[in-house]
């Protein structure tokens, strides 16, 4: 874990979406600090009228290559997250050419219970993982 959900605008190019969820689960791995094999991501493509990410009237300006960062996890360290959030962005802006103010992220924490990989088994509990 986590699930990460990215949502966008429709338009990028297979490359520059694999990049982005490269560039997404390095950082995860290590400032959320990742189990091996712990890659989950989702792309959502979207045309303009079907997402609407404004600021809080935080003044920040958004283009069309906004995107938005859901992830679902474990409880994480608020530590962790802050330095998620800024090397997340610092790596976007320098390795993707993603504007700071174009990211946003969401983490919804769960438990090792909210988690089954397959099989119908519940891999956190049986003991499969720790």
């Amino acid at each position: 874990m986590p699930l990460m959900r990215v949502d966008m605008y429709r338009g990028r190019s297979k490359a520059e979406i694999k990049n982005i969820l490269d560039i997404a689960y390095q950082v995860a791995t290590e400032e959320l600090h990742l189990l091996p094999r712990d890659r989950y991501q989702i792309v959502t493509q979207h045309d303009p009228e079907e997402m609407i990410i404004l600021d809080v009237g935080l003044g920040l300006d958004r283009t069309k290559d906004v995107m938005v960062f859901s992830l679902t996890s474990s409880p994480r360290e608020e530590a962790d997250k802050e330095r998620f959030y800024a090397r997340l962005v610092k790596e976007l802006e320098a390795r993707a050419n993603v504007a700071p103010a174009d990211v946003m992220v969401n983490i919804t924490t769960n438990t090792k219970a909210d988690w089954s990989f397959g099989n119908g088994e519940a891999q956190f509990m049986n003991g499969k993982l720790k």
